[in-house]
Formats: structure tokens, sequence, C-alpha cells
């Protein structure tokens, strides 16, 4: 993690209720349910920030309304808010976003990962690195970043 934080005293929010969702009898074990916003969100939920002991639901970084899903067309939007107009940790929790959804969702998924409108400083520039496949793709080339985006993606057993 890294040793001088930004935002030394975020704000912790609750986290919300996880859905129980329904196991699949014999005789829908061949249906697909579409994926919806809420799954989304529990698929990221959990994922660590990389300054703070908490996750990015704790820190309101994502919520389920910054979701879009069309599950017909196969598209994925999330919208995250960093901590601090200034977050430079932005870019990884980015990262970190796309790599966990590229890892659960099904390869037909185009991933769009944001941030919010007004939210940070450079925000144009921090989407045009998030969205752009070669960038991504020499990001995750970096072991350093490697190791960084897994570490935020590591389960915490609470």
């Amino acid at each position: 993690m890294v040793s001088e934080l930004i935002n030394a005293n975020p704000v912790i929010y609750g986290k919300k209720e996880r859905r129980v969702r329904s196991v699949p009898s014999a005789a829908d074990e061949n249906a697909v349910e579409p994926i919806d916003q809420e799954e989304i969100f529990d698929h990221i939920r959990d994922i660590k920030d990389p300054e703070h002991p908490y996750s990015l639901e704790e820190l309101k970084v994502i919520s389920e309304d910054a979701i879009e899903v069309d599950d017909v067309r196969g598209h994925v939007r999330v919208t995250f808010t960093p901590t601090v107009e200034h977050c430079s940790m932005a870019t990884v929790i980015g990262l970190c976003l796309r790599v966990k959804l590229l890892r659960s969702l099904p390869s037909r998924f185009k991933v769009d990962i944001r941030v919010a409108p007004g939210s940070h400083a450079t925000e144009a520039s921090v989407n045009k690195q998030l969205n752009d496949k070669e960038r991504v793709a020499a990001a995750l080339e970096n072991p350093n970043v490697v190791e960084m985006v897994d570490e935020c993606l590591t389960p915490s057993y609470e």
C-alpha cells in the first residue's frame, strides 16, 4: 500500500446487505439469467482501496446506482467517484474495476470504466487511460501494477 496518504481520514460508510442468489433447479440449469446492475455491484463491491484497508463500497467510491448494464448488447459501464479530487490512485482503482469485471464477466461484455463527471482534477486523462486497450495492456505488463491490482482484488475475510 501507499505510505503517504492523500486522504488520510476518509469517511467510512456501511455496506449494503448482500442479495441472496437462488440456485437454479434441474429444470432451469440451462437457463441463463441476465446480468444486472446488482450482480455487477456484487462483483466489485469488495475491491480494496489501494490506500486504505476499506472496500470501495465502504468509501462510496462505487455504488450500485453508478452502474449501467445492457445485457442484450453486452455492455457494462461503471462510474466511480474518488474520495478526493486529486486522488493519485484513480487510475489504479479504475484498473482494478476493469480487471475484476474482465475476470468475472462472460467475454461478450464490453467494459467501460469512468470517473464521475467533476469528481477528479484530471478526469478526461483518467478516463482516456482506463478505456484505451493499449494503455491498459501496457499497465498490466508492469509487474508492480499487477501486484497492486491483485492486492486490491484479494478478498478479505471479515
